[in-house]
Order: structure tokens, then C-alpha cells, then sequence
């Protein structure tokens, strides 16, 4: 029965190439409690489950990147994702009352394919101009589901007058750190940013002791705001280039006011940096 809904869905979305390589379908888990959402590398034109057990929602009018997936306590189906320019995807979707997995940002990759003929004998090989960032975009969507994650990797904080700095998480992903951080003003005064800055002190020994201090560039900055205003929280993501630390050495990110005193200096132990979430 799974292999006929299957089939009929083909129907709807011909995949056109002379000869089609045998694919190992990877399954996607959701449920009736939460929605599960799932990331392209290009807007999505059509999707199609196998069962109406399972509901994939997104935007018909307005091509997006993203659709919303979810399902009820039934047989595992299938999905159907076919993406602006043609290209194809498919996964096997089963209920599953636990999710460990809630965001799935899908590469091309992963694709079964192309809907347009290509004209070649063997396997589909599709050449087309991107027009988004790829890179932007993953980052903007990682760092977006990283500032809604409830999670922390520990108690790193710093205060001065009301202005409370914190870093609320870091994540290895890829080749690279996220920092996720928080900035409260707690105060009756606007604040405005001049710099958020992440420097590596190496601590210099001998009886001259003194600190020797490298800035580490961003990558991307997420959410980064020029004012935080009275009594308002932000927060924000900075992504770096994956780096370890020694015994001798830290992070120190420094938060400095624009025509102002209110300067925070916060200190990151290096088991922080080499043990990130």
C-alpha cells in the first residue's frame, strides 16, 4: 500500500531523467503536539504527503524556504517536497510521540533529483545560479532557533550599574562556535552600543607578567542591536571560526557604551570554549 501512495505521488511531480539511482529515503519524525519544521535550499513550490495523517503546511502564495510538519498516530508515510527551481526531495514521515529533533535544515544534497529533463544518459546532474546567500541563510535560521533553545551551557555573567551581560550558550556546529548572548538594562537609561567585541588573553608569565590580547572576527552577527532600551532585554548571536583554548588562556567579551561608562569586561574560562553545547 506504502508503495502505491508513493507512486500515485510521482504522478502528480514527474521526475524527469533516463535513469534513476536507487536512494535511501531518510525519516523524518513528527507529532500532533509540536510543529516540526524543515529548511530548503530553495522556496518551496509543492508538498505532498503519502497520508492525511500527516499535514505539511507552508506558504502557497508567498514562495518560503521552510514548511511545518506534523502527524497524527498512524503508519508511516511519505513526503514530497518539490522546490522552486525543480529539484526534488523525499522522506519517509513517521509519528513518533517523543521528538528529539525539532528543525531540519535540509541540503541540496539531499535531493532525489529534478523534475526538468537534463538530457544526459545517466545520472541527473542540475547547474543553476544561486541567488541566495546559502550560508546567510543557514545562518540566520540556526541562530534563529538557537536564541528560541531553552538551553544553557552555565552561569556566565557580568554586571555593572544595572547592565547585566551574559553568554547564555555556546554550540559546535560544522566548523564553528555560536555564542549566544544576553544584554539586560535593567536601568531607567537607554544604552547605546558602541562595540560587542570577543578578544583571546594569553597570560604571559615570568616577573613581568602582563596580557597579551588577539580580537577574534566574527563570521556573522545575529540580531545585533544599536540600543537596548530602558528596562529591555536582547539577545543576540555572534558565529566565529572554531577555536580551543589552553590553561593559559580566555575569552574575555567586552561590551562598551556609545558617550558612556557603563563597560563590561566578561570573563570565559577556557573550559567553556572547549566544551560547548
Amino acid at each position: 500500500m506504502k508503495h502505491l501512495i508513493f507512486i500515485s505521488l510521482l504522478l502528480f511531480v514527474p521526475i524527469l531523467t533516463t535513469a534513476q539511482p536507487f536512494f535511501r529515503l531518510d525519516t523524518i519524525y513528527a507529532n500532533d503536539q509540536k510543529n516540526v519544521a524543515l529548511f530548503f535550499p530553495e522556496p518551496i513550490r509543492q508538498g505532498i504527503t503519502g497520508s492525511e495523517n500527516f499535514v505539511f503546511t507552508y506558504n502557497r502564495e508567498k514562495g518560503q524556504y521552510f514548511g511545518l510538519l506534523q502527524a497524527k498516530p498512524r503508519k508511516e508515510s511519505n513526503l514530497l517536497v518539490v522546490g522552486k527551481n525543480g529539484t526534488v526531495f523525499s522522506y519517509i514521515v513517521t509519528y513518533r510521540k517523543k521528538l528529539d529533533q525539532l528543525n531540519y535544515f535540509i541540503p541540496t544534497s539531499q535531493s532525489i533529483g529534478n523534475e526538468k529533463p537534463t538530457g544526459l544518459d545517466s545520472t541527473t546532474i542540475v547547474k543553476r545560479e544561486d541567488t541566495i546567500d546559502n550560508s546567510t541563510y543557514y545562518y540566520n535560521k540556526f541562530c534563529s532557533y538557537l536564541i528560541d533553545r531553552k538551553q544553557h551551557i552555565g552561569r556566565i555573567t557580568k554586571r555593572n550599574d544595572d547592565i547585566i551581560l551574559s553568554i547564555e550558550n555556546i554550540v559546535f556546529d560544522k566548523k564553528e562556535l555560536y555564542f549566544v548572548i544576553q544584554i539586560e538594562n535593567k536601568s531607567s537609561l537607554d544604552y547605546d552600543l558602541n562595540f560587542l567585541k570577543l578578544s583571546v588573553e594569553t597570560r604571559k608569565k615570568g616577573k613581568k607578567k602582563s596580557l597579551q590580547r588577539l580580537y577574534q572576527e566574527p563570521v556573522f552577527k545575529y540580531n545585533l542591536p544599536s540600543k537596548i532600551k530602558e528596562k529591555k532585554t536582547v539577545r543576540l548571536v555572534y558565529v566565529f571560526p572554531k577555536f580551543s583554548l589552553s590553561n593559559e588562556r580566555r575569552a574575555v567579551l567586552e561590551l562598551n557604551e556609545r558617550n558612556g561608562e557603563r563597560n563590561l569586561k566578561l570573563k570565559i574560562s577556557h573550559r567553556f570554549i572547549n566544551n560547548p553545547n
